[in-house]
């Protein structure tokens, strides 16, 4: 194996992504990406994850590839430099999947803390656990070694996922020899890189809760948004009362998306962030006024994103043969890698005919 630096990373196509995902994930890939300090940058679109929980409504995935594929072409993931691939048009993920789900237990697999938290955020405790959702952690595994991945960028409540990941290498590699990469976690470097809530105040955005800013909305939906369900200080009643910072969804987001330059430009009674903050705390400053700066921000950051998607929306052929190849590509690299896990097995039966001089010993024997 070369020792090359490779990232995978991913989503699933439920829906259009949103500006939580662009702050968590999209606006580092791109950094990333461009910093040219990796030799292979891979995306791959888990629709085959995403059927685990979708599975009685395949059409919303099928319909949101397309979405996904617009949302990373419009914030800059460049096909030049990053591969974008569809994960159930790999099939050796699949046999991949299959081989190591030898190697978990179910009862390694029922401590995994990520998956226990998702099984109760989508109800399963009451209604039934999907198999394929259950096992998925195992799919993930699939995913980052068919890559030959060294990186994958996760938020901290991935990590487990990684952590399953590498025991799943580590035994391989224990019990066929040296062939799987084991892989190490990306988690984000600070606090603004992290998913944002929603914009009432939820851990997380959700369509079902109507909490989202979506990178394809348009300004009078975002202006909506804001004005309309943004969770603030609930005690900051007047102008002149002090106002608290923590759990305030408007400086959140300003915390994560806010620089200099937008207060020279939208708000030049201060100087940066933390002048603002000072302000609001000690009271004088209104809600109203932060929104409408975080309004301005917003607009000036989704904007370009806005109008780059316009330009892909109207050329649909080509981001379908963007798809295609890359997925191609994709298809000839995770092969490569099963044939070797294969052949660390000794499964490669029409590959190799000594297996012929070995069936001749066991039979003489």
């Amino acid at each position: 194996m070369e020792n090359k630096n490779i990232i995978l990373t991913g989503d699933r196509p439920t829906g259009r992504l949103h500006l939580g995902h662009y702050v968590g994930s999209l606006k580092r890939r791109v950094e990333l990406q461009n910093s040219g300090e990796f030799d292979e940058i891979n995306i791959l679109i888990a629709d085959d994850q995403a059927l685990t929980d979708n599975a009685d409504n395949p059409a919303k995935i099928r319909d949101n590839i397309i979405n996904v594929v617009l949302d990373y072409l419009s914030v800059g993931i460049d096909p030049e430099k990053t591969t974008i691939c569809v994960q159930s048009a790999l099939p050796a993920l699949h046999a991949l999947t299959f081989y190591y789900l030898n190697l978990v237990t179910t009862a390694r697999l029922s401590r995994n803390p990520t998956v226990k938290a998702e099984i109760q955020m989508r109800g399963f405790a009451d209604e039934g656990l999907p198999a394929g959702f259950f096992t998925y952690p195992v799919s993930q595994a699939a995913d980052i070694t068919a890559f030959d991945a060294t990186v994958v960028p996760v938020g901290e409540d991935q990590l487990p996922m990684i952590e399953q990941t590498r025991e799943i290498v580590e035994k391989f590699n224990k019990t066929y020899g040296e062939t799987l990469v084991l892989p190490k976690a990306m988690i984000p470097e600070n606090e603004t890189q992290r998913r944002l809530p929603g914009v009432d105040g939820k851990a997380k955005m959700s369509k079902s809760l109507g909490n989202c800013i979506y990178l394809s909305d348009d300004a009078k939906t975002v202006k909506k948004q804001v004005n309309g369900k943004m969770f603030t200080d609930p005690l900051h009643l007047r102008i002149e009362d002090p106002g608290h910072i923590e759990g305030n969804v408007v400086f959140t987001y300003l915390d994560a998306l806010c620089t200099d330059d937008h207060f020279a430009e939208f708000l030049p009674e201060y100087s940066n962030l933390d002048e603002m903050k000072a302000h609001y705390m000690r009271g004088g400053l209104g809600d109203g006024t932060c929104k409408k700066f975080l309004i301005n921000v917003l607009e000036e950051t989704l904007a370009p994103i806005r109008q780059s998607r316009s330009m892909w929306e109207k050329d649909i052929d080509s981001v379908y043969d963007i798809l295609k190849a890359g997925t191609e590509k994709a298809q000839e690299k995770t092969n490569e890698v099963l044939a070797r896990v294969r052949k660390a097995m000794r499964i490669d039966y029409f590959d190799d005919r000594n297996i012929i001089s070995d069936w001749k010993k066991m039979l003489i024997k």
